[in-house]
């Protein structure tokens, strides 16, 4: 697709991704967006003037909220009913001369630069779960802290692990993260101590949308779990792994998780996605009956993490993908569901750590370095087993085929000192 709008070449953001987000597009006003090129394109003004008129929906006001809970909860149909009129709108042989009203009210009050509006929590996020799907992650991690024999627990190939996170604590790209404290057992000690972490992490992830809900009682059968998909983000699970290591027996992750985790501000939904959907790997042994599926559930998204010291450059770390997901979206939706756990609009549900079968693809400093044995160097001559004070951290995902690129952006966090205690 070609649109009026110039867009740069290898941009994340052409006609075919029209994703949603909300920004401050001038101080003191919040609306929903999408994004063409480097142009933030604002919703609330292009109902104003009665783009999305002729279709079989009432926005009217939809995308004045300061978050897109409303939107989605209009149902699929709806958002690809916007979608197909952007396109529409937006492409090239759309207006036929430079003086149509329309056009000129567009170009003058319906499109922002991106770097003059200041992007938001795109969802209110009403719940959260961190799976635990890369059986490279789980093998890592099990190798390093049980028996390397015996890496997976026995459960593992036969339901998608997870865990409840905290939801308040989920930010938007661009928040900063002050180190955590707590507890911790350092090797040889009879007691533990109380600081803040020595081993802070990132965990390259994705988390989708929740866009339809269930009544209590209800299961979400995986053949139709992505009709209650809304979409994908970035997702960046902070941890503190020595916190994480003292605290993990017997529930799992307390305090080292829910002192902040970070999505990018632009979800791209699944009909962007489409044309990347891969085979995932074989399942062995044969899942049960209610989380089996066919065809293509996972997607090819490149995935790339980089540090950056502070007033240094880029560092890339991690390149993995997550067509590498062992358990897929449906999995994971149909197995959170089939107790009758009933799901809401604007849950959150990450993926867990995104590992690749080589020690380049690994998605945590936990992996790469592993356990702090194996520091990485830096470009500006320092190394790093984790993360350290005013490292920023960036995610990047794209798809890529046949000339088309659909990308998510930037997931930024800057990691900052504790605050006293």
């Amino acid at each position: 697709m070609k649109s009026w709008i110039e867009i740069p070449e290898n941009s994340d953001f052409p006609l075919e991704n029209l994703p949603f987000g909300i920004a401050e597009v001038v101080p003191g006003k919040i609306n929903a967006v999408s994004r063409i090129g480097d142009y933030a394109v604002d919703l609330e003004k292009l109902e104003w003037f009665h783009v999305f008129d002729d279709l079989e929906f009432n926005f009217e006001g939809v995308f004045s909220h300061s978050t897109l809970n409303a939107f989605i909860e209009m149902g699929h149909e709806a958002h690809l009913a916007v979608r197909k009129k952007l396109q529409q709108v937006f492409d090239a042989d759309y207006f036929k001369d430079d003086d149509d009203d329309l056009f000129v009210s567009i170009q003058a009050f319906g499109l922002h630069r991106i770097e003059n509006v200041t992007m938001l929590m795109p969802v209110k996020v009403t719940d959260y779960t961190d799976f635990y799907s890369s059986i490279e992650h789980a093998t890592n991690v099990g190798m390093m802290f049980r028996d390397p024999a015996n890496a997976l627990l026995p459960n593992w190939r036969h339901l998608p692990v997870g865990y409840h996170g905290r939801a308040s604590s989920i930010v938007v790209s661009g928040t900063n993260i002050h180190r955590p404290k707590g507890q911790t057992m350092p090797a040889g000690a009879e007691r533990p101590e109380f600081g803040p972490t020595k081993m802070f992490d990132f965990e390259l992830e994705m988390a989708f949308v929740v866009g339809r809900e269930t009544e209590l009682g209800d299961s979400v059968k995986a053949y139709e779990a992505e009709d209650y998909i809304f979409g994908f983000l970035l997702f960046n699970d902070l941890s503190a792994r020595d916190i994480q290591s003292w605290e993990y027996v017997p529930l799992g992750p307390f305090l080292s998780k829910n002192f902040g985790s970070v999505v990018s501000p632009w979800i791209v939904t699944l009909d962007a996605l489409e044309p990347f959907r891969v085979q995932g790997p074989e399942q062995d042994p044969q899942v049960l009956p209610y989380l089996k599926t066919e065809g293509l559930r996972n997607f090819d998204i490149n995935l790339d993490v980089f540090i950056q010291p502070e007033n240094e450059s880029e560092n890339l770390v991690c390149r993995s993908n997550f067509r590498h997901m062992y358990w897929n979206i449906c999995q994971q939706l149909a197995h959170h569901t089939v107790n009758g756990c009933n799901i809401t609009i604007g849950d959150l549900y990450a993926s867990g750590t995104i590992s690749g079968p080589d020690p380049g693809s690994y998605g945590s400093m936990l992996e790469l370095t592993w356990r702090g044995s194996k520091p990485i160097s830096l470009s500006d001559g320092s190394e790093r087993k984790f993360i350290n004070d005013n490292d920023t951290l960036i995610i990047r995902g794209y798809a890529e085929k046949d000339g088309l690129r659909i990308g998510f952006g930037d997931c930024v966090t800057k990691v900052l000192p504790a605050n006293p205690y």
